[in-house]
């Protein structure tokens, strides 16, 4: 929507809109996660297929429905985000535990993740040219190439160079000698890039186009930081909940402004993964 004074109506729009995919992320991301869901076996597999078939046939509505065709594109990608996350859920994890990895070494929380991120990000590359999206829509295009690559390059490069440090400040980091460091390089690299591709194209690359008809860029990322940030409230590899989940909001804010700027996914990627280098440090030191 243009900048203009907004009529009580539009206002009410945006409003519902807001709540409605803050509500469905948060359900599909929490609820239905794939590391930490809260149902048990049976009752999470009905309520995935539950969620999905709901939203499959609201897309459909949307679809046949005059005054429901705006929000049609964004209920489509918050079914494809339930797919993805299913199918993660599903296949990337419980798959490689029925082949016996041992996911309690650095080898294995990486290959983990490389399951985790082909999963997701052929079925949301798939499903978005299947119904009609291109890959440009989720940011999967060349863009603003240098600028993307010059600021997730040095943002990389800067956190990788400082990760021991922050792995010790921020994430319960132990021992983190050189000769450990040199046998978990390959095994952190594969984690860092794979998680961070995972979650830029599961959230940003997914949301920030779709959104931006009813908020703007500015809101847009403002929303999808509030959805990814409590979406990482309580997990155990922080000394400092408070104080990870402020830095991470900063943080998410400027891996979505670097995508609407550079018009590409790449260079947040590269500055997310940098970022994750002193987790997945502190995490295998606690192995």
């Amino acid at each position: 929507m243009d900048d203009h004074r907004f009529t009580l109506k539009e206002w009410g729009v945006r409003v519902a809109v807001a709540l409605v995919f803050v509500a469905l992320g948060l359900l599909l991301y929490i609820v239905f996660s794939p590391l930490r869901p809260w149902l048990d076996k049976s009752a999470d597999y009905l309520g995935r297929i539950a969620v999905t078939a709901s939203l499959l046939v609201v897309v459909w509505v949307a679809g046949k429905n005059e005054q429901l065709k705006p929000y049609r594109t964004l209920l489509l990608v918050l079914l494809i985000m339930s797919v993805a996350i299913s199918l993660d859920w599903v296949f990337a994890i419980y798959l490689l535990e029925y082949m016996g990895l041992n996911t309690q070494t650095a080898s294995g929380i990486a290959l983990l993740k490389l399951n985790e991120f082909f999963i997701v990000a052929s079925t949301i590359i798939s499903l978005t040219l299947l119904t009609g999206g291109s890959l440009g829509s989720i940011y999967i295009q060349k863009g603003n190439l240098k600028l993307g690559l010059l600021v997730g390059g040095i943002a990389f490069f800067l956190s990788a160079a400082a990760s021991p440090w922050m792995a010790r400040f921020m994430f319960n980091g132990q021992d983190l000698t050189p000769d450990r460091l040199r046998a978990w390089l390959p095994w952190v690299l594969i984690f860092a890039l794979a998680n961070a591709a995972q979650e830029e194209l599961l959230f940003r690359g997914l949301f920030l186009r779709k959104l931006e008809p009813f908020f703007g860029k500015l809101f847009s990322n403002i929303l999808i930081v509030f959805v990814f940030t409590l979406v990482h409230q309580g997990v155990n590899y922080t000394s400092d909940q408070i104080g990870f989940l402020a830095i991470l909001s900063l943080l998410a804010f400027a891996w979505g402004n670097l995508m609407q700027k550079s018009d590409s996914i790449w260079g947040s990627i590269l500055f997310h993964a940098g970022l994750d280098i002193p987790v997945i440090l502190g995490i295998l030191s606690n192995l």
